[in-house]
């Protein structure tokens, strides 16, 4: 039976930490499935769609990884997919926290999916979603924080060189 394991989030851009992660998570499981949340909290810069395309075109040489939607409760996506666990990346002590309690609550609604925490390359400890759209907003570059095609994205949405 293969090891699948669910790395949810909105991505809103997908960054280079987030694609660490799930270089790293490949290491532990057979299969990584990027769960994309609709995110209307949030207020994305990015629809849907174009985050899912973003992503898929970002891990399209990875291989056993899978980009999709998904809405409603992480452990119950997690359960119809067949996964074992949900990765999770951590930044810093100030993303613990939350983390932790999310952890919890998950592990509380389903006792079978674990949640594993990984760490992003020391380059990327910094990177979060909101300074790079705030780093493009603002014209500056953000070569080497997120994907070529992201990069693109960000310069077209703020009309920047």
């Amino acid at each position: 039976m293969k090891k699948r394991a669910v790395y949810p989030g909105t991505f809103d851009p997908f960054t280079s930490a987030h694609l660490d992660i799930i270089r790293r998570a490949l290491r532990i499981f057979d299969e990584i499935i990027v769960a994309v949340a609709p995110s209307q909290k949030k207020s994305p810069l990015f629809s849907l769609e174009e985050r899912l395309y973003m992503i898929k075109k970002s891990v399209e040489d990875l291989g056993y990884v899978k980009v999709e939607a998904f809405d409603g409760l992480l452990v119950d996506y997690v359960k119809e997919k067949k996964g074992i666990a949900i990765v999770r990346g951590l930044r810093a002590v100030s993303d613990f926290e939350y983390e932790l309690q999310m952890a919890l609550m998950n592990r509380r609604l389903n006792t079978e999916i674990e949640t594993v925490f990984l760490m992003p390359s020391e380059e990327y400890s910094f990177l979060t979603s909101t300074m790079v759209k705030e780093v493009a907003s603002l014209g500056g570059s953000v070569k080497n924080l997120v994907p070529e095609i992201v990069e693109r994205a960000l310069r077209e949405k703020f009309k920047t060189a």
